[in-house]
């Protein structure tokens, strides 16, 4: 049910790859509430994806940019200005990945090399993005940019490896340039902990459908889905979050609150 809650809002969703990722389901539902926007990924995760199909499906423009490389920023930024018609008024960052996770190295025998380029692409990125967005004065006034997360930044996961890092360091990237937005601009800057979600990204974890499994008997509402998600992610984007800022949201079936549940109890005293 859409109830027109983005209707002229302009924006850039970063991450979109295929119709299980957060972000497509987010662009979607945008699309729904009347929201407009450009779609843009890495040339690379676009060789990879089906972008261009939500791009048809959802009357979209795509800008490819690597979110690593400032010109890159720069540019995309400019031109989803000169597309749109004006300022932005909500950015999605959904970008995440650990290529000691993709080459099977576990955390205590980390290739450092790696390390910088995942943390590169998962988390220093959103800073890149912001002050991008920042420099250019591209943000209306009351804007949101929202970016993912993981519970994996507060508690340890071990098979999430060297992501759980990057995710700290994405959340306090989060408040820091939250604060500057927000007295400056007046722009909100949140981050969503989501439940484990099966995207492509995170299926590439070890053990994930095991976080899955544990996460769902763990949490009373079970786990959130990416539509879910994308419905939350909907409400910060919207005029009825307006004084929500520099947060990390838990969106995960009230998980992050639950010390034990029965049926985790039930398991082990079978």
């Amino acid at each position: 049910m859409a109830y027109n809650l983005l209707k002229g809002k302009k924006g850039i969703i970063f991450g979109a790859l295929d119709e299980n990722s957060i972000a497509w389901k987010t662009a979607e539902r945008v699309h729904e509430e009347g929201g407009t926007f450009v779609l843009t990924n890495a040339p690379i995760a676009m060789r990879m994806g089906q972008i261009k199909d939500l791009a048809t499906k959802t009357n979209s423009e795509i800008i490819p940019a690597d979110a690593t490389n400032e010109e890159d920023l720069q540019n995309l930024v400019e031109k989803s200005m000169e597309i749109l018609g004006g300022k932005l008024d909500f950015v999605l960052h959904s970008i995440g990945m650990s290529v000691n996770v993709r080459k099977g190295r576990a955390y205590t025998d980390e290739k450092y090399d790696f390390t910088a380029k995942g943390w590169d692409v998962s988390a220093l990125s959103f800073h890149k993005v912001m002050q991008s967005l920042f420099k250019a004065d591209a943000m209306n006034e009351w804007g949101s940019i929202v970016a993912l997360t993981y519970m994996a930044a507060q508690r340890t996961f071990p098979d999430y490896n060297d992501m759980a890092d990057n995710k700290a360091y994405l959340e306090s990237v989060a408040r820091s340039f939250g604060y500057f937005f927000g007295k400056e601009k007046k722009v909100r800057v949140n981050t969503i902990s989501q439940s484990p979600t099966p995207t492509t990204a995170g299926q590439g974890v070890k053990g994930f459908g095991g976080f899955i499994s544990y996460a769902e008997k763990m949490s009373p509402l079970g786990n959130a889905s990416a539509a879910d998600c994308a419905d939350y992610t909907i409400s910060l984007f919207s005029d009825l979050t307006k004084k929500v800022t520099m947060q990390n949201l838990f969106h995960d079936g009230g998980f992050s609150n639950t010390g034990v549940s029965q049926e985790v109890i039930d398991v082990f005293t079978e």
